[in-house]
């Protein structure tokens, strides 16, 4: 299986705990990635779409991480992006959805980091899971 892992690097130290879940994960599985990175969770959906496009990639990982602020603002990052990426795996899209969606840096930390909560090694499997799941009813 060929991945493409799309990152929102907002917080670099939080989205490099998530690439490290979700690269051993995918090794692990034998899977090759590929990962692009774009500025925020809102622009994750549309860089799929945009690489589903070209064919290359069996399923895709999102990663990002969006804290609660002092505005309404996450409510509509958290809200649309998940909203937008449900829309492509209805569209038949094997996506695993590791952007955290969390109150504080300490719960980002907890759920970024391998050794803790690993989601970025779950939303990597959730992907090969789907990829598979796609493949077993074409």
């Amino acid at each position: 299986m060929h991945i493409l892992i799309v990152e929102a690097r907002f917080y670099d130290h939080i989205a490099d705990m998530m690439l490290d879940g979700i690269k051993a994960a995918l090794n692990a599985a034998g899977a090759t990635h590929e990962v692009i990175t774009v500025p925020g969770a809102l622009e994750i959906p549309a860089a799929i779409a945009f690489a589903e496009a070209a064919g290359k990639y069996d399923g895709y990982v999102a990663s990002g991480c969006v804290i609660r602020g002092e505005t309404y603002h996450f409510e509509i990052v958290a809200g649309e992006s998940a909203r937008a990426i449900m829309a492509l795996t209805l569209d038949g899209l094997a996506i695993g959805n590791g952007i955290l969606t969390v109150e504080n840096e300490a719960q980002a930390i907890a759920r970024a980091d391998k050794g803790q909560k690993d989601k970025g090694g779950e939303a990597a499997k959730a992907a090969l899971a789907m990829v598979a799941l796609r493949e077993r009813f074409a």
